[in-house]
């Protein structure tokens, strides 16, 4: 598969079919954002998989809050991905430059682990709408931030067509236009 064709396999997937997603698929997945680039290499984030179903039930009502994200309770799969600490080099850089870095960071990490979600014929969702206290609570995080959930499991449903800005809309050479 080309990495175009990949990338427009990846998409937000919101119904999954209630089959178990094996543990070492998840785990290429995870060696995925593993690898993504980071500032200072700093790798701000780790991720928490959640498959146990009690706890898969909870996660899931965390991320269906004030009617959102009603899919996320067929998910075999829900991974939270924790704000780490940057490194020194980073959190000045961070400081210096004023871009929070370490969200920069968790993105490309997260994108990693769909991308190659997507390669092994899984679905995916990033999430940034559910009640962080609960996950925080749920998973014995602490004073550490959840900014995202990722959804994973076998798509039930078609690989839609991407909906997007013209390229000439969204890009410009040499200026800003």
């Amino acid at each position: 598969m080309e990495f175009i064709d990949l990338v427009k396999k990846r998409q937000s997937d919101r119904k999954y079919k209630n089959t178990p997603v094996d543990r070492e698929m998840i785990i290429r997945c995870l060696e995925a954002a593993r690898l993504a680039p980071s500032a200072c290499n700093s790798q701000p984030w780790k991720f928490v998989v959640v498959d146990k179903p009690e706890l898969l039930s909870e996660m899931a009502s965390a991320a269906a809050g004030m009617g959102m994200n009603k899919f996320a309770v067929q998910c075999p799969v829900i991974v939270a991905v924790v704000l780490e600490k940057m490194n020194f080099t980073a959190r000045i850089g961070s400081v210096i430059k004023d871009k929070e870095y370490s969200l920069l960071d968790v993105g490309i990490a997260v994108e990693n682990f769909c991308l190659q979600a997507a390669e092994l014929g899984l679905g995916t969702c990033i999430l940034g709408w559910f009640d962080e206290k609960k996950v925080k609570k749920l998973l014995g995080i602490g004073s550490k931030r959840v900014p995202l959930l990722i959804t994973l499991g076998y798509p039930d449903g078609e690989t839609r067509n991407k909906i997007r800005k013209d390229i000439n809309t969204m890009s410009s050479w040499n200026k800003y236009e």
